[in-house]
């Protein structure tokens, strides 16, 4: 807080606050100025609409509070002016910056204290969508103090080696700035981080028979490797994906808090639960969007790639999305961001994810059906297939066909097995590559470019031999040929060896089978 007066009397408030450029923030002055004139309310610095509506729910807030409004002109200052404030954040500093400087608050009481929140016309202070990054970057800035609507406490109180205020109203603001009351820190309670009876139900252990797919979604999980899997209707292709999050090892501290940061842009936080304890899994329909998928807007907000960041991707049905949506897919699966770019700025979400398609083999979905006929013409099938690009299917790892579960298998066989055995095996892998990538800014093997794949993925002499046999006989793209080696360098960490075998990477090859079919 800075203030100019003159004669004694503040004729200029500064109160701070910060707005959003995508995950990051930049500091904001909100300069306050009230003089003599026709009364008027003017906002300016580049305020979008929600930011220039402020002036009416700063007004009638502060009327319905039991406070003083000034029957004068009053000039509002968002600095800098060339860049864009968006949202309602600002409603809470501008109406501080009205009180102090015509005196109705003490300004030493609140020195060096950032201000984030959206009035009611009754004077209550509501929740706002972005806290947790605003936050972050506030510290970043050097402040020690903010003040947030108390349903958003929860969340900015993550933010380590910050003093946290929770606030419900411009009532009781006013009466700690005014040293009628004590100003107390938010204390957070213990967040919980067991997991919801809901996602217990989903285990592996209810999937019968299909040995071979759970084996590859075990491969995946350990090595973060996107996956596609090609089945009749009916297989079990769904119902593998959604249990995957069962088996992938738990997010650490740090990761919960990159999630939470863009779940908090997304406004998909609630004051219950203000940390993502879990891997997302995020599963949009066929019919999005590219802007939903990708994140888009005037000012671009996450999409579905970035909610599912650290997490899961599940797209069902892959060919039916549209061609530009599957398009947009193969930058972030390359470099685990997303770029969006407009006039103003280009801004970049992170998306480090795991891709899980889902797909028929052709439009009738019995291509490769043993017990029902294909009745769909070779053009059709080329067609169908043809959807997904050889560039896109180039970055998906493992392809999969999931065959159709006999009766046998369906009533017979035994339980599978339980998710807890397969995530120990899949954090034992894991953390032999967090090991491996110590001293790299990777931590997982899908995660590998090119140098660590020369480096980290040497096979033996008979390997080596087999994947020559293999990429001449496949046709293989030095893309394919590169993933085929994560991929083995993957069921090698699995089965506890440093090198990589000729057994190893035959299950690999295997996983590629798809591609003949595709090209």
């Amino acid at each position: 807080m800075h203030y100019l007066s003159i004669g004694g009397n503040i004729v200029l408030a500064i109160i701070d606050s910060v707005a959003l450029l995508g995950l990051d923030g930049q500091k904001v002055r909100v300069e306050v100025d009230v003089s003599n004139g026709l009364p008027a309310l003017d906002i300016v610095g580049l305020p979008d609409a929600a930011v220039r509506e402020a002036k009416d729910r700063v007004r009638t807030a502060i009327k319905n509070s039991g406070l003083d409004f000034p029957i004068q002109r009053i000039t509002v200052n968002l600095a800098p002016a060339d860049l864009r404030k968006e949202g309602p954040a600002f409603d809470l500093p501008i109406a501080v910056g009205i009180l102090a400087a015509t005196g109705q608050i003490n300004p030493e009481r609140f020195s060096g204290m950032l201000f984030l929140g959206e009035l009611s016309l009754d004077g209550s202070i509501r929740g706002v969508n972005g806290v947790l990054p605003l936050v972050l970057a506030a510290r970043e800035l050097g402040f020690k103090k903010v003040v947030v609507p108390l349903n958003n406490a929860p969340e900015a109180a993550l933010v380590q080696g910050m003093n946290v205020f929770g606030l419900t109203s411009l009532t009781e603001l006013s009466a700690a700035l005014k040293g009628e009351v004590e100003l107390k820190p938010y204390k957070p309670e213990m967040i919980a981080t067991d997991h919801s009876a809901g996602e217990k139900e989903l285990d592996f252990a209810d999937v019968r028979g299909q040995l071979a797919a759970k084996r590859a979604m075990e491969v995946a999980a350990a090595g973060g490797h996107n996956i596609l899997m090609l089945g009749s209707p009916g297989c079990g292709k769904t119902m593998l994906a959604r249990r995957l999050p069962s088996i992938l090892p738990d997010l650490t501290f740090e990761e919960a808090i990159e999630v939470t940061k863009i779940y908090s842009i997304a406004g998909q936080l609630s004051a219950k639960n203000p940390l993502v304890t879990r891997r997302p899994f995020r599963a949009p329909h066929h019919t999005s969007s590219t802007a939903s998928l990708v994140g888009g807007g005037r000012i671009p907000k996450p999409g579905e790639i970035s909610l599912a960041h650290h997490g899961i991707l599940f797209m069902d049905e892959l060919p039916e999305f549209h061609k530009d949506s599957l398009e947009a897919l193969r930058q972030p699966l390359e470099d685990g961001c997303v770029s969006v770019s407009r006039v103003a700025a280009s801004f970049i979400f992170p998306a480090q994810i795991m891709l899980v398609g889902a797909a028929n083999p052709c439009p009738c979905g019995f291509l490769l059906d043993k017990e029902k006929e294909c009745n769909c013409t070779p053009y059709q099938v080329q067609k169908y297939i043809n959807r997904i690009s050889g560039p896109l299917l180039d970055r998906i790892d493992i392809h999969l066909e999931v065959p159709k579960i006999s009766y046998s298998e369906l009533h017979e066989a035994p339980p599978g097995e339980a998710s807890l055995q397969i995530k120990k095996r899949v954090e034992k892998a894991r953390s032999i590559q967090r090991e491996r990538f110590k001293d790299l800014s990777i931590s997982y093997n899908a995660a590998m470019g090119a140098r660590e794949v020369r480096r980290f993925c040497k096979p033996d002499a008979e390997g080596a031999k087999l994947l020559q046999d293999a990429f001449k006989r496949m046709a293989l793209s030095a893309r394919s040929h590169d993933r085929i080696l994560k991929v083995a360098r993957t069921i090698a960490d699995l089965d506890g060896s440093e090198t990589i075998s000729a057994q190893h990477l035959a299950e690999a090859i295997q996983y590629r089978g798809l591609d003949r079919l595709f090209r």
